[in-house]
């Protein structure tokens, strides 16, 4: 098992979802809206100013999608995600992939692969 964690545009968020939800066997994915910045500092219409008076970090609004999948469903996700949050600008985000040691699927007890 792997997790798969994208970093995205908002504006490109159902566009992923629906290019995701076409993949056999997509196991879904957790949403949520974060904040950030990277390398390049936010541009005047992208900003979003912390409440802090003392803070001078800009950040920019993006989405993060978490999936966690099989290790044969990873490259897959993982293109796909790259292929359709892709604009060619900056900011367009990140794609990160990493080990998962365990699962445990709560309603039924399952452990490991089956509980993804």
């Amino acid at each position: 098992m792997k997790m798969i964690m994208a970093i995205i545009q908002p504006f490109m968020l159902e566009k992923v979802t629906h290019a995701l939800e076409r993949i056999d066997g997509f196991p879904g994915v957790t949403v949520t809206d974060v904040r950030g910045f990277g390398r390049e500092k936010a541009t005047p219409e992208h900003r979003v100013h912390h409440n802090r008076i003392d803070d001078v970090v800009d950040y920019v609004k993006k989405v993060r999608l978490e999936i966690v999948a099989h290790d044969d469903m990873v490259e897959l996700i993982a293109k796909t995600i790259t292929e359709v949050a892709h604009t060619g600008n900056r900011g367009d985000g990140k794609v990160f992939v990493w080990p998962i040691d365990s699962a445990l699927r709560i309603k039924t007890g399952e452990v490991g692969d089956a509980a993804v």
